[in-house]
């Protein structure tokens, strides 16, 4: 019978030894393994045997992780008040850093993202944010990805959700806009009025360098006025035929 029990209690130790050395780590996964303190290894993925007691193993994720940036108050080099957050896409490719060299590595991103975020913005006007998001999204994400290489971590993309905006200041955008469409109308407009005067001096030209333009031009007028309902038709007669009836009298 006592031999039995230590045979049960050897079988136990052998158990809980092989349950605490063995880990089975995913292809997504791996271990970063410390013997007596100290780094050891990058472990994984697939069967890995630690030493109870004398190693210890953290398990680091690989995939991408999508992480949403709180709302941030930004306030824009032309002095308006928005509200923005943001979404970033980032993943570990350097497990050993990420352990070693951050306590979080999660939370150190997003806390850099956010204030990255009011730095990078604060140094546009509204119009850019508004109009310029794909260049504002490449700027932080540049600047997030060089500073979290020492920490391991791959910023792979940033993408500004949304630019809250204040009400009076919608009403006021909008007028601005109304008064540049405005604006853009009597451009136009003068700018036609401008093409019709030099096309009508053009014309006058023409006319004045040949004589017989001038009489096609009477004509036409001439066919013109034929065709309107009136009872006066007013016939333009040549200078130069006056010319020739004076000098007969």
């Amino acid at each position: 019978m006592g031999n039995l029990a230590f045979y049960v209690f050897i079988a136990v130790l052998v158990v809980g030894f092989l349950s605490s050395a063995i880990r089975i780590l995913r292809e997504y996964e791996r271990g970063v393994v410390f013997t007596l303190g100290r780094f050891t290894r990058i472990a994984g993925p697939g069967f890995i045997i630690i030493i109870p007691v004398i190693q210890q193993m953290v398990r680091t994720d690989l995939r991408t992780t999508v992480e949403d940036v709180p709302t941030q108050d930004v306030i824009s080099r032309d002095n308006v008040s928005v509200r923005v957050n943001a979404v970033i896409y980032s993943r570990i490719v350097d497990p050993g850093k990420a352990i070693l060299n951050v306590e979080n590595y999660a939370e150190a991103t997003s806390q850099l993202a956010q204030t990255t975020l009011r730095s990078v913005l604060g140094k546009h006007e509204l119009d850019e944010m508004l109009a310029e998001r794909d260049k504002l999204n490449a700027d932080i994400q540049e600047i997030l990805d060089s500073q979290t290489d020492a920490w391991g971590i791959k910023v792979a993309n940033v993408e500004i959700k949304h630019v809250d905006i204040d009400e009076s200041m919608i009403r006021a955008i909008a007028k601005q806009a109304e008064a540049e469409r405005f604006r853009r109308a009597k451009i136009i407009n003068a700018e036609g009025e401008q093409q019709a005067a030099e096309k009508l001096v053009e014309a006058g030209r023409i006319l004045a360098g040949d004589p017989r333009a001038m009489q096609l031009r009477y004509f036409s007028a001439l066919h013109d006025i034929a065709g309107e309902k009136t009872n006066t038709i007013v016939f333009p007669l040549p200078m130069d035929l006056m010319d020739t009836i004076r000098r007969r009298d």
